[in-house]
């Protein structure tokens, strides 16, 4: 989608414009989709709470097994039915947000296209049960149901999902296919047939006809649960076509004008691996992807200094050598003059704490050397090689943290290399999990910044 496309630079890739593409009226469904663990539901939902403050009626759809959403959000639990999330919203924006159960979401669909009778006896089927319960593909089918009811009610102008953790992330696009094709398929089909055949004669069609398929399938599944396959077969037979078709809508509400995928990633080889094959596979299907967004990255507020630099420096300090000094200024240390290379380091952890400890120390020992005890006094020489121990750990954590950033930018340069039309928004690594709807607006500010911090 263009709308979410800043400006194009030869060294960098287009910026994704977070905050251009919540505005738009015309967006109206954003799927947060990617690898496990990198970050899809703190996304969504930092989407939808900035989303909410900048005017919009929006919902978070969520398919996330550790339940952080509710938690963050200051929800007590979440369940199959959009729930109000108080204090978000400004401008009358409001934010809703919701898990989705998909057992209930396959009931909801059952209760609907079935009179009374048949919806109980459906309902009531072992295999049904153990189908809605947990077969392949049945959370992703049953998000696609529940993002075209949601669609369909019109209560909302912005929705927001978390695709399913799936293991690959084509899981997503492919399962409601599958799930579709095996309850519409030939299989389901022949199953069906005695059932439609009827009474005696269908037991001699059945007998005659499927002897060795069902007596393999005794075997393989066992009687009882082939008996509860053929009920089940009989009692979903006007449904099946609806599945089908059901899946296929939505398939065209994906690629439809108004939908806006973001992959999200981590600066890590395999997950940007997969989000090049995502980008790919959306691109196949003639889905709009608004671009890319990269969790976790890391930054530095004095990459001036490199990691061989800090290193080096780090090596003198512990050697008792002199650091980077000028030409007159080997006296540094000595003269009691405030030296200014370990401050700097002390920047470059990107840790406030750290940088503040090491100024202590420095402040410290340059009071002292200021005004030196008398000639002989113990304990000066100590002084002056803690503190160069720690400001040579700060120099190495720098380097560190340095060779990560480099680690990273070569990551998502091979990315880029690949697909450079792909718009991306990096956001900073934190330090800790997020667990509160601050946090949440933290993530959504960093989004719309498109840069990490001290980039």
């Amino acid at each position: 989608m263009s709308e979410g496309v800043g400006t194009v630079s030869m060294d960098t890739p287009p910026r994704l414009a977070v905050d251009r593409l919540l505005d738009d009226p015309e967006t109206r469904i954003i799927v947060c989709c990617g690898a496990g663990g990198v970050g899809k539901t703190t996304t969504a939902a930092a989407l939808g709470v900035r989303a909410a403050g900048r005017g919009r009626k929006a919902v978070v759809l969520t398919i996330d097994p550790a339940r952080r959403l509710a938690q963050s959000m200051g929800i007590d639990s979440l369940d199959n039915t959009p729930r109000r999330v108080e204090a978000v919203g400004a401008g009358g924006g409001e934010l809703h947000a919701m898990m989705l159960d998909m057992k209930r979401t396959f009931d909801e669909i059952v209760e609907a296209h079935a009179d009374g009778e048949r919806a109980r006896a459906i309902l009531a089927n072992p295999f049904y049960q153990s189908l809605s319960a947990g077969f392949a593909g049945t959370q992703e089918y049953m998000a696609m149901e529940k993002l075209g009811q949601l669609r369909a009610r019109d209560d909302w102008d912005l929705i927001i999902v978390d695709t399913p953790p799936s293991r690959s992330a084509l899981d997503f696009l492919d399962a409601p296919k599958r799930l579709g094709s095996f309850l519409d398929g030939k299989f389901i089909r022949v199953l069906m047939a005695p059932a439609k055949v009827g009474g005696r004669a269908g037991m001699k069609f059945l007998n005659v006809g499927m002897s060795m398929m069902t007596g393999t399938l005794s075997k393989l599944m066992g009687a009882s649960l082939l008996k509860d396959v053929q009920t089940f077969v009989a009692a979903m037979d006007t449904m099946f076509g609806g599945f089908r078709t059901r899946a296929d809508a939505t398939f065209r509400l994906l690629q439809a004008p108004g939908t806006a995928f973001l992959v999200v990633a981590a600066p890590e080889a395999d997950a940007l691996r997969e989000a090049a094959y995502f980008v790919e596979r959306l691109a196949a299907e003639n889905m709009p992807l608004a671009g890319l967004v990269l969790n976790r990255v890391h930054g530095s507020g004095a990459d001036q200094l490199s990691a061989e630099r800090a290193l080096a420096a780090a090596e003198n300090l512990e050697e008792g050598g002199i650091v980077d000094q000028e030409s007159g200024k080997a006296g540094l240390r000595d003269s009691g003059a405030e030296p200014t290379e370990p401050t700097e380091t002390a920047e470059t952890t990107g840790s406030a704490e750290t940088a503040q400890t090491a100024h202590s120390t420095r402040t410290t020992h340059t009071t002292r050397t200021a005004n030196p005890p008398e000639t002989g006094s113990p304990g000066t020489e100590g002084d002056t090689a803690v503190v160069d121990r720690i400001t040579a750990g700060l120099l190495r954590l720098h380097a560190e943290r340095m060779q990560v950033i480099a680690r990273e930018q070569r990551t998502r340069d091979r990315f880029t290399s690949l697909h450079p039309e792909v718009a991306v928004a990096e956001v900073a690594a934190l330090p800790g999990d997020v667990h509160d709807l601050a946090g949440l607006r933290a993530i959504g500010e960093r989004l719309a910044a498109g840069v990490p911090a001290g980039a």
